[in-house]
């Protein structure tokens, strides 16, 4: 099964000059769901998780879906003002300013094995801020991991200290 096959192109969105990937069709359908989660789970190799990190709001798809696969606890991380508890936040470059993301203070504990988890690798903003909240609480980065990644974006350059694995590539 080609899960690329499954990824729909949206022309314009958000803004003008962007090529949207859709993930929708790929949700949407439980063979190529289940295709794609099985890859994601393969890439770790039966490495030990304790938690299982998402970014908001795409990266809580499957990061929640391996989480369950891996029997590991699941840290949503998420825009500011959008958690409850007290949180670290960790800011990162947009192309027309900054943003940041939070999560709670006690989701990761000092030498938790993290899985990182995002819907795609792009400029590598997102990805590095996600790291920085694991590496604040102490966790260990088990993995970066994303559904897809825009390999002509070098997003990677930005988390290379990490292993980095995208079940597609562009």
């Amino acid at each position: 099964m080609q899960i690329k096959n499954y990824i729909r192109d949206i022309q314009d969105f958000p803004k003008e000059g962007i090529l949207f990937k859709d993930i929708t069709p790929l949700l949407n359908d439980p063979i190529a769901r289940e295709e794609c989660l099985q890859i994601l789970f393969d890439s770790l190799k039966g490495q030990k998780i304790d938690k299982v990190i998402g970014a908001e709001s795409r990266g809580f798809f499957f990061g929640m879906l391996l989480a369950q696969k891996l029997n590991a606890g699941f840290v949503p991380v998420r825009k500011p003002k959008k958690l409850p508890y007290d949180v670290i936040s960790a800011e990162y470059d947009l192309e027309y300013g900054t943003d940041s993301l939070e999560m709670h203070i006690d989701a990761i504990k000092k030498g938790d094995k993290v899985l990182v988890h995002d819907d795609v690798l792009a400029t590598g903003g997102t990805a590095k801020a996600l790291c920085d909240l694991v590496n604040e609480l102490g966790g260990e980065i088990v993995q970066c991991n994303f559904l897809m990644e825009l390999s002509f974006l070098n997003g990677r350059e930005k988390i290379k200290e990490n292993p980095i694995f995208a079940a597609i590539t562009y």
